[in-house]
């Protein structure tokens, strides 16, 4: 059984005003219902996958690391093209509609239902269970250590920056459509979540980094939604 909740349709208010213009402005966008797991994808998932595809995908670098190896810690050192790869794999497994979220599935995740606060559990950086805010940290944490936040998912503003569908464009929100925006083109792709590796390790809801699609860092992995059918 694949761990995933219920992340249901409607607007939300995506962006941030007065924080960075890559986030602005701020506007309101209606988001399909989705399916999300609960956590990002752990090396328990990707050795699966590994084991089930043998030689057809390629063995992230750290995976057997020691440090990074727990069954329990998020798969990191995964490209975009990798993360898709993995979904489409799992797609065929469950038969499920599994995909990466786009930056707006990502963001209406992360604030919960709850709109007009910094973090997914408030606006104080202190309020989310976390016993680092300082970093950086020595190696991603274990997934579902902190608490989740109200619709039951776990680390969306910490651990690994995770990868998004959408392309990254930093003035698309000037742009972007009211429902069910993806962005396309362009040489990087978004993604969304804080990182064990920086020197604040949470993130707030509307925060946007990217990189270009075939790089693999170790702060980067993923989660997948499922399309409702």
């Amino acid at each position: 059984m694949l761990d995933r909740v219920l992340v249901p349709e409607g607007t939300f208010l995506m962006g941030s005003a007065g924080r960075f213009d890559s986030e602005e402005p701020r506007h309101q966008v209606f988001v399909a219902a989705v399916d999300m797991a609960t956590t990002p994808v752990t090396n328990a998932n990707y050795r699966a996958y590994l084991k089930e595809t043998a030689s057809d995908a390629a063995v992230p670098a750290w995976l057997d690391t020691p440090g990074f190896d727990h069954s329990d810690q998020p798969v990191v050192g995964i490209n975009w093209y990798e993360a898709r790869a993995y979904c489409d794999w799992l797609a065929v497994k469950s038969g499920l509609a599994i995909r990466l979220p786009t930056e707006a599935e990502r963001e209406k995740a992360s604030r919960g239902g709850v709109e007009d606060q910094l973090f997914p559990w408030g606006d104080a950086i202190e309020g989310g269970g976390h016993t680092c805010l300082e970093g950086p940290l020595e190696a991603p944490e274990r997934v579902a250590t902190t608490p989740p936040n109200r619709y039951g998912l776990y680390n969306v503003a910490d651990t690994v920056h995770e990868w998004c569908l959408d392309a990254y464009h930093a003035d698309f929100y000037q742009v972007s459509p009211s429902a069910n925006p993806c962005a396309f083109g362009g040489a990087r792709r978004a993604a969304r979540g804080g990182s064990w590796r920086h020197q604040i390790v949470v993130t707030a809801c509307a925060a946007r980094s990217s990189l270009p699609p075939d790089f693999h860092y170790a702060d980067f992995g993923f989660r997948w939604v499922s399309d409702l059918t």
